[in-house]
């Protein structure tokens, strides 16, 4: 029987300062459970000593020269899965907000060939865990009615970079992914693909360092250029 490949994705921007814990996590995750599942931090053009704490740990790396975002860095690591023949690639965050515990929540739905992708969710259950500013979770609030007004699915975290996808997925996002908005988007492009997708409850942290990928004074832009690249995926998929 052919070994499971699973792959953790961490895309970090000057991470310095939390990457070592984040991999550590990982790591430590493998010995408590018997696990072998891989990482590659995507290294996306930092201008602190993330490279240097990378190198001097022996971390499996990437590095890319410029900083290409979020989206950009994603799929760089979705290449390197596709690649490299993965089963399931895992995303997740380098400054401290995901607990890998959740691992394998998100990973059974998609062993069961019921679902494509699983999204880490902090809203699908009324549970107590940070869950961003009033003004963010409001902006999450009117994606979510936009997502569903196109794809008739209710995403309630539609922002959360805590998610796992199927060897179906890691090649579509090797050849194809949104550089802007890449979550809200790429999950409203699959759905409208017909690919099945399941929220996963989970508890995150608050950042701990580092700089968050949707900067404070950029909330209303980003939230209405969001909610217009939806609305014209809703026009432009069938």
């Amino acid at each position: 029987m052919k070994k499971e490949k699973v792959l953790f994705i961490i895309p970090a921007y000057n991470e310095e300062e939390s990457i070592l814990k984040t991999y550590n996590q990982i790591i430590n995750y493998n010995k408590k459970n018997k696990k072998n599942y891989d990482v590659v931090v995507i290294n996306d053009g930092s201008k602190d000593n993330t490279e240097k704490v990378l190198i001097e740990n022996n971390i499996n790396h990437i590095k890319l020269i410029n900083n290409l975002g979020i989206g950009g860095a994603v799929q760089t690591g979705y290449k390197y899965a596709y690649e490299n023949d993965y089963d399931y690639a895992i995303q997740f965050d380098g400054d401290g907000q995901h607990n890998v515990n959740y691992a394998e929540q998100l990973l059974d739905p998609l062993r069961s060939k019921e679902f494509d992708m699983t999204i880490g969710s902090r809203f699908v259950k009324d549970i107590d865990t940070f869950k961003s500013s009033a003004a963010r979770r409001m902006g999450i609030k009117i994606i979510s009615f936009f997502i569903k007004l196109v794809t008739g699915k209710k995403i309630y975290d539609t922002t959360s970079g805590m998610r796992a996808i199927n060897r179906k997925l890691i090649k579509e996002f090797s050849f194809e992914y949104p550089t802007e908005y890449p979550e809200p988007v790429s999950t409203t492009i699959m759905l409208k693909r017909k690919y099945k997708i399941e929220e996963v409850s989970v508890e995150m942290n608050e950042r701990e360092n580092g700089v968050s990928s949707i900067r404070a004074w950029k909330n209303i832009y980003y939230m209405i250029n969001v909610v217009l690249s939806i609305l014209i995926i809703g026009i432009g998929e069938k």
